[in-house]
């Protein structure tokens, strides 16, 4: 099992941050470090974060939908494909801004999106089936309010669309508001993440 985690935030302390930290910690215990689990050799677990990359911004030029590669000169963007491609599931965090995801995450996707898909006469083709995937997203904005006013529930819709074009099936998704009055991940939380990881298996 290879599994790659794209950490959207700028904030490697926050709770994007440590949720996906918990996931990572979970996915190790179960299928790197358990030598009685059957796994063979060679599983890993590997986490990007998003704000580290450096990446050119997206011209629009189009130009990649037929030459199946991007223009500009190589960058952190096909890197980071690269390890999609070679992952076997992937994890997507991200705090809400404005109601989607930040933006040095969306500029890694649209840099990429030849890779993702490819276009055809009729319908997308999506390039990554067969590859599972679990969302998660955390906002300011307290419960429901964060899914009735698509706060949490706009980035994590932002990533459904990515995940929903390139082909992989999402078996989990985890929204938490009110970052602001609870900044502590709770217990329940926690589970939720452990639990999660478990559906990739």
């Amino acid at each position: 099992m290879n599994l790659l985690i794209i950490n959207g935030s700028p904030r490697k302390k926050g709770l994007i941050s440590q949720m996906l930290d918990i996931m990572q910690a979970e996915a190790e215990r179960l299928w790197v470090g358990n030598e009685t689990s059957g796994m063979q050799r060679g599983n890993k677990v590997q986490m990007v974060y998003t704000n580290d990359l450096s990446i050119k911004p997206c011209m629009g030029c189009m130009a990649c939908r037929t030459k199946e590669k991007c223009v500009l000169g190589e960058d952190e963007s096909q890197r980071v494909l690269k390890m999609i491609r070679e992952a076997d599931a992937i994890i997507m965090g991200a705090p809400c801004y404005w109601g989607n995801i930040p933006g040095q995450m969306k500029l890694l996707f649209d840099r990429i999106v030849y890779g993702m898909m490819r276009d055809t006469p009729r319908f997308p083709e999506p390039l990554m089936k067969g590859k599972k995937c679990i969302l998660l997203s955390a906002c300011t904005t307290p419960w429901p309010w964060n899914i009735w006013f698509k706060q949490s529930r706009g980035a994590i819709r932002a990533m459904r669309e990515i995940c929903h074009y390139s082909g992989f099936k999402i078996v989990a998704t985890i929204e938490r508001g009110g970052t602001v009055m609870h900044p502590q991940l709770s217990e329940k939380d926690k589970q939720k993440c452990r639990k999660a990881i478990k559906k990739i298996l």
